[in-house]
């Protein structure tokens, strides 16, 4: 039977999980929606032998992580009524009621109303639904990194919500400051907590070594099933169809 144990690096801002198995070469891989980076190593190597197969093979992780982030941007939003769009993980139909007033969003069981003003483009429509998804996303945010603050005993002086190529979360040591995704408020809320937890490790612990794990351990046991959930929601690209 295969044994495995996992680890975590960063290697040029990149962060690596790394899976130490009863194998003879090291594989790479770049994984949707958010271009997670992956290495599959012999269980005899050491940190400083994955850097370095991870910088020998930098310029096709980069290339691969664009043309992830590439497949989001190409993907063309009619915002039409039959849409599906994701709600915290949830596939919602879309339905457009053009009316004269102002523009906003309604949740009506399995459907995702946006009222629209008469004759709008599906640019204006596209803005309310990205205003929205912020709003939903703050909304949670706000109660779970009140929690995880008392949790940890820790202070975040500064969270914002934004849209990210790459990661779903992001922490500045120095400031304290933690970034979010505007994506997350698609995924299952699990996901969202996971994130926060993950990003507010970052002040006890810089990178994702064996003390990161431990940590993430202690305080969301379930931490990798999260991860796992996360990374395997579909891409943004497939969240609509008409």
């Amino acid at each position: 039977m295969m044994t495995t144990t996992s680890a975590y690096l960063t290697v040029r801002g990149i962060d690596i999980d790394v899976v130490y198995k009863d194998i003879k070469h090291v594989h790479i891989g770049v994984y949707p929606p958010a271009g997670r980076v992956r290495v599959a190593a012999p269980t005899r190597f050491d940190d400083d032998t994955i850097r370095l197969a991870v910088v020998q093979r930098l310029s096709w992780i980069r290339r691969q992580r664009k043309e992830l982030a590439g497949a989001v941007r190409q993907s063309t939003r009619e915002m039409v009524t039959g849409e599906s769009h994701y709600v915290w993980g949830t596939r919602k139909r879309l339905k457009i009621v053009e009316r004269p007033g102002r523009s906003h969003i309604e949740l009506d069981g399995e459907r995702l109303v946006l009222y629209a003003s008469t004759n709008s483009t599906s640019e204006q429509r596209r803005v309310v639904l990205d205003r929205w998804y912020r709003e939903q996303l703050r909304s949670a945010l706000s109660d779970l990194i009140s929690r995880w603050e008392r949790e940890l005993g820790v202070t975040v002086p500064k969270w914002t919500v934004r849209k990210m190529k790459t990661k779903w979360g992001s922490c500045n040591r120095e400031t304290r400051n933690v970034w979010f995704n505007v994506e997350l408020a698609k995924k299952d809320p699990v996901c969202l907590e996971y994130i926060v937890v993950h990003e507010l490790m970052h002040y006890f612990e810089r990178g994702h070594g064996a003390r990161f794990a431990a940590l993430m351990d202690k305080y969301l046991p379930d931490w990798r099933m999260r991860r796992d959930e996360l990374n395997g929601a579909p891409l943004a690209e497939e969240e609509w169809d008409v």
